[in-house]
């Protein structure tokens, strides 16, 4: 293994992208596919992890996955507003008390060398410094643990028109955000997530897995989606119009659906590496 010393970045700007979104983040956003514990937990080659950490642990959704299925399970979000989210989530379900998280970002998250079976990110490494992230991956888990980084694909498919404003709208909101420049947040393409693993030299093996899910959704869930994007929530604080990057068209699409509940199908992409 070797350890690639780069420059730091200020991601506090990525941090505070979400910032008043826990509620509609939480309410609309998928949750991970049951099976990537299963599969994960083989990689590791244990039933049970003693420890499982998920980084950039946002509301939770990730995080909740792993309760009843390891022994201690820690969240690192440094978001307040989400990790509050997060900790009224967990305590309201069974199991909730193994469950910790704590104030820290993905390059310095404060535990202990080699102290977890598995370490998880989701939907979130693209906001991450790469190399530094990778390296306290290494450092906190054990020989032979497992790093994934877990992504959706965040237009869920379900057929019809609003399917395809919404993926309109996550087109032109990304390419209008990229013109106005509103922030300074610093992103990652999800593409060179594995290869960047690779390149790390922190891990000895590494690969890229498919999976699925299904959970019901609805024109109400869809809209959510939509505000839950850092993106779409910052031109609206800065007053870009909702024509401008086509919310006007979903809202009607939305509209048109009714109250119909039909299944939102998502796809993810697992990125692996074993140390």
């Amino acid at each position: 293994m070797t350890t690639t010393m780069t420059t730091m970045t200020d991601l506090e700007p990525n941090a505070a992208r979400f910032d008043g979104l826990a509620g509609v983040y939480d309410a609309s956003r998928p949750s991970p596919p049951p099976v990537l514990v299963d599969v994960l937990c083989r990689y590791a080659g244990v039933e049970r992890p003693d420890m499982v950490v998920d980084l950039g642990s946002g509301t939770g959704l990730a995080t909740r996955l792993w309760i009843g299925r390891a022994a201690t399970i820690i969240g690192v979000e440094p978001n307040e507003g989400m990790r509050h989210r997060a900790e009224e989530a967990v305590a309201a379900i069974p199991g909730g008390g193994d469950v910790i998280f704590r104030n820290g970002y993905a390059d310095e998250t404060g535990l202990r060398a080699g102290c977890a079976d598995i370490v998880t990110c989701s939907q979130c490494l693209h906001w991450m410094e790469p190399q530094p992230t990778f390296a306290e991956v290494a450092r906190i888990l054990r020989e032979g643990g497992v790093f994934a980084a877990v992504d959706a694909d965040m237009t869920p498919s379900f057929g019809g028109p609003a399917e395809a404003a919404f993926m309109s709208l996550r087109h032109r909101s990304r390419a209008m955000e990229e013109k106005l420049r509103l922030t300074d947040v610093k992103r990652w393409d999800k593409a060179g997530h594995l290869g960047r693993m690779a390149a790390s030299g922190q891990f000895r093996f590494t690969r890229q897995v498919m999976m699925h899910h299904v959970e019901p959704g609805d024109g109400r869930r869809l809209l959510g989606l939509a505000y839950s994007f850092g993106g779409v929530a910052t031109m609206l604080a800065h007053g870009v119009a909702e024509a401008d990057f086509g919310l006007d068209v979903l809202r009607r699409e939305i509209a048109a659906m009714g109250e119909e509940v039909v299944p939102f199908h998502w796809s993810y992409t697992v990125r692996l590496g074993v140390k």
